[in-house]
């Protein structure tokens, strides 16, 4: 696959998340995360979020996988559920834009999955838009500002579109829905309590 090595090598690609367009780069090269900034136009004082295709790979981005983080990612991994760590310090900086946090989710669209599979390590998932714009659920919509600046797009047609993925915050052991998307605040917190 040549995304993979692209990504390898340092390139940054646009692929197909669960509804939209994203920008993928390898999440441990600085380099590569300081484009997607720059490509994105993102401010440096917010994180990116990155794409893992198994649980294991937690250990090399977090410090601690908290109870109810196992609970949510059991039921809702892979899928539409970002849970935001505390980070390990080995963590490129600008990729938590000093935040020592790390937003992680399992992707189900079959293709992210795969890419992140076959790259072997976490990979960045911002959307493929210029910070402030609407995300694309088509290649053709992406703004040339973006497409000019990346190295391969991986186009598989017409994305579903729609809400994105809910962010749950479990740096402080119990979950805090900082985003509710596409999973309700009340599953995510059902999935956490029915367990105990």
């Amino acid at each position: 696959m040549e995304a993979v090595l692209v990504i390898r090598n340092g390139g940054v690609i646009s692929f197909p998340t669960r509804h939209l367009y994203g920008l993928g780069a390898d999440a441990f090269n600085t380099d590569a995360v300081d484009r997607v900034f720059e490509i994105k136009r993102r401010p440096d004082n917010k994180p990116l979020l990155v794409l893992i295709d198994k649980q294991y790979d937690l250990t090399r981005l977090v410090r601690s996988v908290p109870y109810a983080a196992t609970l949510i990612m059991e039921q809702f991994w892979p899928g539409a559920v970002t849970i935001v760590f505390e980070a390990k310090d080995t963590l490129p900086v600008n990729l938590t834009a000093g935040t020592q946090r790390i937003g992680v989710r399992m992707p189900e669209h079959p293709v992210a999955l795969a890419l992140t599979n076959a790259v072997q390590g976490p990979i960045t998932a911002t959307s493929a838009n210029i910070t402030g714009d609407s995300g694309c659920s088509l290649v053709s919509n992406l703004d040339p500002l973006i497409t000019d600046k990346l190295d391969l797009i991986l186009d598989v047609g017409a994305l579903k579109g729609g809400i994105g993925s809910t962010v749950v915050d479990v740096t402080a052991g119990s979950p805090k829905i900082l985003r509710e998307g596409a999973v309700s605040a009340k599953d995510i917190f059902s999935a956490v309590s029915q367990k105990r």
